[in-house]
């Protein structure tokens, strides 16, 4: 029996920019596909699905889910294989935490560590190691997991599986780091959302996209991304790999849910799932010739300028309702450090045309990237400034954080305790005050500027937080983080 185990979601307290959220795990419900396919059984615990109303405090942070001993009470007596997936930085403590006590509880069983190579908010496992060993952890496995694990649980001798850390006779020995990653994503089974309590995950009235008809599926469309910035964990994970689905596959699965639970509404989670534009078309073109009433969101951010103006209008005719850019910085000296390219005039040109086809649009910045001084934050402000005249919808401040496997993991002063103090509210950072302050000015700012340019805008935000139709996540971040609150105090 293999146990498959998804760890709670954490929320930091008084953090209202990037913990808390609870992010379906679609790596994960592929791993359980996967094994289904082979006839191989298992048992899936979502420690935050079963239980996402209780809700314990762990020093400044609220864990939603099942405590510890529920999550090993839950796990088969002859179980011999425990997977561990690797979500989420700030849920670091809870994985350590799951891994000790299944080998206090299971001490024959192998304990293998999955890497989340597809969210900015992962971090590098083979980074992390050493302290994953520590808390009693056999087997990490770097990249994509999916027809790898089969091999591990089925005995497969562990020097002939690529890309393993593992424990060889008290010594800790390596595989090589070479076909990780999946060349043919269309091959591999739907995930196995149906073994999820997708229920309870719907009951909250929020996600990590904007919530608008209450009940929802994620999709990863392309997994990887090419570009290298300094400040994200994904060079490290994907290794500046991108590989895309076929439309024809991407809207099978569309439609394999619209059947099977009747949703109509879908979160995509790639990483960057525009880098080919054609593609875009070729899934808007396949879901207008099924006739499928869906709508659908880029929650977690794409290049924008890997779009154009006919690109834009294909995909919101096809059910584009929401979509999140990353413009990082209005400095094009910060940029340059942060090996990120990005073209502000064309991304305020693509967000008109996005506003004018009625998409709701977000920015997100990052803070206090290594050597950024006042002048540049003030052209972020400036930047921000334009991109509200241009019809965005909301923007999300986040401030630097070295998640391990970046490149600045190890350039700023480690002034925290463990990992999972690695959030976007990185309150150890000694500039944090002045940081958080800048935060709050421009988010004032962007309110007022917003007020002046598109005051109904501002209005149907403050009528979708009452009625709980979320059309951007700053409406449905507020309402998050009441109910995380009101849960702690049941």
């Amino acid at each position: 029996m293999i146990a498959l185990i998804n760890p709670n979601i954490v929320m930091q307290k008084d953090d209202l920019f990037g913990t808390g959220i609870p992010y379906l795990p679609v790596e994960l419900a592929y791993v359980a596909a996967s094994l289904r396919a082979k006839k191989i059984p298992f048992k899936l615990i979502d420690s935050f699905g079963l239980n996402p109303k209780q809700v314990t405090r762990q020093d400044s942070q609220f864990v939603q889910g099942l405590n510890t001993a529920q999550v090993i009470s839950e796990i088969p007596p002859d179980t011999s294989h425990v997977v561990v997936y690797c979500g989420l930085v700030v849920t670091f403590r809870r994985i350590t935490g799951i891994i000790s006590a299944v080998k206090a509880m299971f001490p024959k069983a192998t304990v293998i560590c999955i890497e989340n190579t597809q969210q900015v908010t992962a971090f590098s496992v083979k980074e992390a190691s050493p302290a994953l060993f520590v808390a009693g952890a056999d087997i990490i496995m770097i990249g994509d997991p999916e027809l790898r694990i089969i091999d591990v649980v089925s005995g497969k001798p562990l020097k002939n599986i690529k890309g393993l850390i593992f424990k060889n006779k008290g010594k800790i020995a390596g595989t090589k780091v070479e076909d990780i990653f999946l060349k043919d994503v269309d091959k591999l089974p739907f995930p196995a959302w149906d073994l999820f309590p997708l229920r309870n995950y719907w009951k909250l009235g929020y996600s990590h996209a904007p919530l608008t008809s209450g009940k929802y599926i994620p999709l990863l469309t392309s997994r990887g991304c090419p570009f290298g910035c300094r400040f994200c964990v994904i060079p490290a994970t994907n290794m500046r790999r991108w590989t895309g689905r076929s439309a024809k596959n991407v809207v099978d699965e569309m439609e394999h849910w619209i059947k099977t639970f009747g949703v109509s509404e879908f979160h995509i989670e790639d990483l960057n799932p525009t880098i080919r534009k054609e593609r875009m078309v070729e899934i808007s073109n396949e879901i207008l010739k099924r006739n499928l009433k869906v709508s659908f969101k880029f929650g977690a951010g794409t290049k924008i300028e890997t779009l154009d103006e006919q690109t834009i209008d294909w995909l919101a005719k096809a059910g584009l309702t929401y979509l999140s850019c990353s413009p990082e910085s209005g400095s094009p000296k910060v940029l340059k450090a942060m090996d990120k390219p990005f073209n502000h005039q064309r991304a305020l040109e693509l967000l008109k045309r996005l506003n004018k086809n009625r998409v709701t649009t977000q920015a997100c910045f990052v803070l206090g990237y290594l050597n950024e001084t006042d002048e540049d934050r003030k052209l972020t402000q400036k930047y921000i400034k334009e991109l509200v005249k241009a019809g965005v919808d909301e923007v999300a401040l986040f401030i630097m954080t070295p998640i391990p496997g970046t490149y600045t993991f190890d350039k700023v002063e480690k002034n925290y305790d463990n990992y999972s103090q690695l959030t976007f509210s990185p309150k150890w950072r000694a500039d944090y005050r002045k940081l958080s302050s800048f935060r709050v000015r421009t988010y004032m700012k962007f309110l007022l500027w917003k007020m002046r340019y598109h005051p109904l805008k501002l209005f149907k935000q403050f009528l979708n937080f009452l009625t709980g139709r979320f059309n951007t996540k700053m409406e449905m971040t507020a309402f998050r983080w009441l109910k995380v609150n009101v849960f702690s105090r049941l």
